[in-house]
């Protein structure tokens, strides 16, 4: 009896701490919907740099060819990220995975490539960058990198679910 006891009340304490760990993220994704898109990749700059990147620089814009900021991981490893601020509602799709695709490597010489938005990606989205080795960084997962409760890219090799 006093087992099961605890182990409610360890269910319970867990429960509590998940919901205030996606407030916590719910809150910093809400501070990047309030920006424009260059503000939005000067902020992802400023989260990789935070957490140990060197050479970091926003090359976004017109004739950025799909790299809004290159950086270099603490690992050593260069990482290149387009940036994808849009609403709740706007996901990403498989046509910017697909321009982000066809530059990070060639162009950018990623060793790893990464797309981050303030929403979430397309079934056919998630299976080009399962295919091209791009990790993507939704809603949930930027909300843990900004509020240091979940990894930074360079950490993460999954993707998530559409």
């Amino acid at each position: 009896m006093v087992r099961r006891a605890r182990n409610a009340e360890q269910r319970r304490l867990e429960a509590a701490r998940l919901a205030q760990i996606r407030a916590v993220q719910s809150r910093e994704v809400a501070r990047y919907h309030t920006m424009n898109p260059g503000e939005f990749e000067h902020a992802i700059a400023y989260l990789c740099q935070r957490d140990g990147c060197t050479d970091v620089k926003v090359v976004g814009g017109a004739g950025d060819l799909g790299a809004d900021v290159v950086a270099t991981a603490p690992t050593g490893h260069r990482i290149v990220i387009q940036c994808k601020r849009y609403g709740p509602t706007h996901k990403v799709g498989s046509p910017d995975a697909q321009r982000f695709g066809g530059t990070c490597y060639s162009v950018h010489q990623a060793h790893i490539p990464v797309m981050v938005t303030t929403s979430t990606f397309t079934r056919q989205a998630v299976s080009y960058a399962i295919a091209q080795g791009i990790r993507l960084y939704d809603e949930h997962a930027l909300g843990g990198w900004a509020s240091q409760t979940g990894p930074a890219p360079w950490h993460q090799s999954s993707v998530p679910a559409a």
